[in-house]
């Protein structure tokens, strides 16, 4: 006849399998990150010496002949495309700007 073990003991067995496979599981997902987070670096890394360094954008010469009333006309027009005028708006103050 098979001796039966006690319930405490059961559930003793149980919770020190489960802390162990939680413990386990946890270093795991650690040691993972970690070697996901030093891929990443090297591959930044070589990527920054692969590509070349980006060149300044120039400056545009006919950004400065352009006059005072094209520079709000393209203010006006950023604050229509951001939604802040409304299109009839943006039309009265483009006639208000050109004179017609």
């Amino acid at each position: 006849m098979p001796l039966r073990r006690r319930p405490i003991a059961r559930i003793a067995t149980t919770a020190v399998v489960a802390g162990t496979a939680a413990n386990m599981g946890a270093k795991s997902a650690q040691r993972s990150a970690e070697a996901a987070q030093a891929e990443a670096a090297q591959a930044e890394a070589a990527q920054a010496q692969a590509a070349p360094p980006a060149p300044a954008p120039a400056e545009e010469p006919a950004a400065a002949s352009e006059s005072p009333e094209i520079e709000q006309l393209k203010q006006f027009a950023a604050l229509r495309d951001q939604g802040i005028l409304t299109e009839e708006e943006f039309a009265a103050q483009k006639a208000k700007l050109l004179g017609a």
